[in-house]
């Protein structure tokens, strides 16, 4: 196993230690709660401590639906994960659009209404009185009472093309990213004072100059993810346009290994400084980001940080050596690897996989969500990523271990799970595409309990106390027409 590189590198006091403190341990404590886009800062999208149990899942039944007016763009108009606390959900549409929703009558609370659409998952975090988000251009807060805007910081320039994460707050800083394309793109991240929005840092998440101003890439594409250090995890995104063209065959817009995009990239959360990279995948011409929120765990007396992405295939490193301890590929592999052809082939995992939205981890375990759905390119032509209906796609929920990458289980699934995998004690949520959500034991995978929302999924559901939350949104060709709705289900009392 190859080591990674190593880079060494009065009232104001009060509301940033207040920060500080709420942004570490989430709110409050003793309420059911999920307050972080991932679940917690290092990204294991998991609620030990639900209710919802293996022997209890069956008893859940809709609480609610609350509609939420809107098309969103070409994924749907809810993709982001749902966020509880204090009896109060909140979520945050496609157009930038943030909603608080009573969570016991599913009444709405408040609604701050934009049109700032994007692409996706966005989101939000939740750290004292304040929701964190952004536009597609611009970070935000809002006072989670009311909804009124407390402060607006514009990130995206020339070379940034949008916003589309959901922030994390650690320490009194809001970590965003901007994604860049080409032309000319160079996806950043960013630090901001979260008492003001002033900017703290920007790294560059692109090392050199592009070459061919046509090239562009790089960013995060989901939130990122800090340890009790203060270390800032990201997977960044690839290089772009992916394929070629009869000119520049194989990415020959970006020569050489175009750092740091297909890498786990590590910053110092206070200056922004590079600590340590390790770039899994050189000179990516199959679009396979790296771009998994990197899960941070603790797995037998080992310091371990999780990633994956498009590629299909997941790699662990010890967080002290840097070294990759293991790595695990999942769902179908098929020329995946190597130059492409002048003469189109079929690339397993396609444009819209193979892990493509974020993993979960509980006691051990990792649980991935596979895209399967393979797809044409070639050496000098760019697909592009709608050249098959996302409808065709199928896929599987992997268990691996955490310790050595081993699969554990895995199970089929009928159509693309898009949305994220959430653990709720030892059960695991995965929705598909076609609006079904299932819940898998997380021992065996068995499925032991599913049900149907009124339209496509593509967000990622969450869990607090009793209650699960799934947003569905998604225009799937089996509704007719889909109905946004972010959906409750809260278990029945036993009989």
């Amino acid at each position: 196993m190859r080591p990674a590189i190593v880079l060494l590198g009065g009232a104001a006091l009060v509301a940033v230690a207040v920060l500080f403190v709420l942004s570490r341990v989430g709110g409050t404590a003793d309420a059911p709660s999920w307050v972080w886009p991932n679940g917690d800062v290092s990204s294991t999208r998991s609620n030990r401590g639900s209710t919802i149990t293996a022997t209890s899942v069956g008893r859940l039944r809709v609480a609610w639906r609350y509609r939420i007016r809107g098309t969103g763009g070409g994924f749907g108009l809810l993709t982001s994960t749902p966020l509880v606390r204090d009896g109060i959900a909140y979520v945050e549409d496609t157009s930038s659009s943030v909603f608080a929703i009573d969570l016991r009558s599913g009444r709405r609370r408040w609604a701050r209404l934009q049109r700032a659409p994007n692409d996706g998952p966005n989101g939000i975090a939740l750290v004292g009185g304040r929701l964190y988000g952004a536009t597609d251009t611009t970070a935000f807060a809002l006072d989670a009472s009311d909804g009124h805007q407390l402060w607006s910081t514009r990130l995206v320039s020339r070379i940034e093309q949008f916003i589309d994460i959901a922030p994390v707050v650690d320490r009194g800083r809001v970590y965003v990213s901007t994604v860049g394309f080409p032309p000319g793109g160079r996806g950043a991240i960013y630090a901001l004072d979260a008492a003001t929005g002033k900017q703290r840092w920007r790294f560059d998440t692109i090392r050199e100059p592009w070459r061919n101003l046509l090239a562009g890439g790089g960013g995060a594409w989901q939130p990122l993810s800090v340890d009790t250090d203060g270390l800032l995890y990201a997977g960044i995104a690839n290089p772009g346009p992916w394929g070629g063209s009869r000119q520049f065959r194989n990415g020959g817009w970006y020569r050489g290994q175009t750092l740091y995009t297909d890498s786990l990239v590590v910053l110092d959360g206070a200056t922004g400084k590079l600590r340590w990279y390790d770039q899994v995948l050189q000179h990516d011409v199959r679009d396979f980001d790296f771009h998994l929120s990197p899960i941070l765990a603790t797995v037998g007396g080992r310091d371990l940080v999780i990633g994956g992405g498009k590629g299909g295939r997941i790699v662990a490193w010890d967080r002290s050596t840097h070294e990759r301890i293991w790595a695990q590929p999942v769902g179908t592999h098929r020329n995946d690897v190597g130059p492409l052809p002048a003469t189109p082939v079929e690339v397993c995992p396609g444009l819209f996989g193979g892990a493509l939205t974020p993993m979960a981890y509980a006691e051990g375990r990792v649980f991935v969500p596979v895209v399967e759905l393979c797809m044409l390119e070639s050496a000098v032509k760019t697909f592009s990523v709608l050249q098959r209906p996302a409808e065709d796609g199928t896929g599987v929920i992997a268990a691996l271990d955490a310790a050595t990458g081993r699969p554990l289980w895995t199970r089929k699934l009928p159509s693309a799970p898009f949305g994220c995998a959430t653990v709720a004690s030892d059960v695991v949520f995965t929705p598909t595409y076609d609006g079904w959500i299932y819940a898998l034991s997380a021992q065996t995978g068995a499925i032991l309990w599913s049900d149907r929302a009124k339209a496509g999924i593509n967000g990622c559901p969450s869990v607090a106390g009793d209650t699960l939350l799934v947003p569905a949104g998604a225009p799937h060709r089996d509704f007719a027409g889909p109905v946004p709705q972010l959906i409750a289900y809260r278990l029945s009392p036993a009989e």
